[in-house]
């Protein structure tokens, strides 16, 4: 069973496919970037009737975000693939993603800024794109902090059994693959229903959203299910706290979709520092065990 899973799993992520997919994934940002635009551009000068309720649709600079959502699409189906590597691959990954979203976030908001206003921070649209820009300046620095800790990490052989460890993590990835696909059609029909009685571009954003809020919600399941079948393969207590850790930086990225303004740019700032200094915690223990 668990070399089925194992050789299913090399089928789809082979380098060929890959390939192909990244391929795929450039030719379709940068379609959707200029179907986007010509939308914003044809809206804007009345040769077809969209509406003018979303900004999306109204600014070339929101155009940015659909070739953004289609690489962050691209960069979930990566996150799959670094699964079975590591925790601490995974949660990297997550931390990048993450990252991806607040930058597509702000060409989202960028067209709101009020550039006349005479106090800056007093207009919300103006105080949230400035936290945006710090928060993706602290973020960017704490990857490369996690990056640094993590490639001086000495490898150790702390699991018994490491190939089958490593094809019971490709079976949970595997089976990730169709949940991704459902959660995408899903929301494909979800933005088509919601548009169809109110904004098309409105709706876009708000299910957009929700495959996140969804898809990190089932991540968190995968993560526990691959803690628990650690405690077959080590024994060693720092690894056993650094994967229940990177579980945590999980749980408070996902609650940051369900938060808004401050308190989300707190919630994933907190989950990254909390990863930070577990690694960090982790690596100085494996000197000394």
């Amino acid at each position: 069973m668990l070399k089925i899973g194992s050789k299913i799993f090399d089928g789809i992520f082979s380098e060929e496919n890959r390939k192909k997919i990244e391929t795929f994934t450039i030719w379709s940002a940068t379609i959707g970037f200029i179907f986007h635009l010509s939308l914003v551009l044809l809206n804007n000068y009345s040769i077809i009737e969209i509406g003018n309720e979303s900004l999306l649709l109204t600014n070339p600079i929101s155009a940015i975000y659909t070739p953004f959502s289609i690489i962050l699409y691209y960069e979930i189906f990566l996150l799959i693939f670094f699964l079975p590597r590591s925790f601490t691959t995974s949660i990297l990954k997550q931390f990048e993603i993450i990252s991806l979203i607040i930058i597509r976030r702000i060409f989202y908001d960028i067209p709101k800024l009020d550039l006349e206003s005479n106090d800056w921070f007093n207009n919300a649209d103006n105080l949230q794109i400035t936290y945006d820009l710090i928060c993706i300046l602290i973020l960017f620095f704490l990857i490369y902090l996690f990056n640094y800790v993590k490639s001086n990490i000495e490898n150790k052989k702390g699991v018994k059994n490491i190939s089958r460890f490593i094809d019971s993590k490709k079976i949970i990835s595997v089976l990730l693959i169709p949940v991704m696909l459902v959660l995408f059609f899903i929301g494909i029909y979800t933005w088509y229903s919601v548009g169809i009685n109110s904004n098309f571009a409105s709706s876009f954003y708000y299910v957009n959203e929700v495959f996140y809020t969804t898809f990190f919600s089932i991540l968190i399941i995968a993560d526990v299910f691959i803690l628990l079948l650690s405690f077959l393969y080590t024994e060693r207590y720092s690894q056993i706290m650094r994967n229940t850790g990177f579980i945590i930086c999980t749980i408070l990225i996902r609650l940051s979709f369900s938060s808004t303004g401050l308190t989300n740019l707190l919630l994933i700032v907190s989950s990254m520092l909390f990863g930070l200094l577990i690694l960090k915690i982790y690596s100085l223990m494996n000197k000394i065990e």
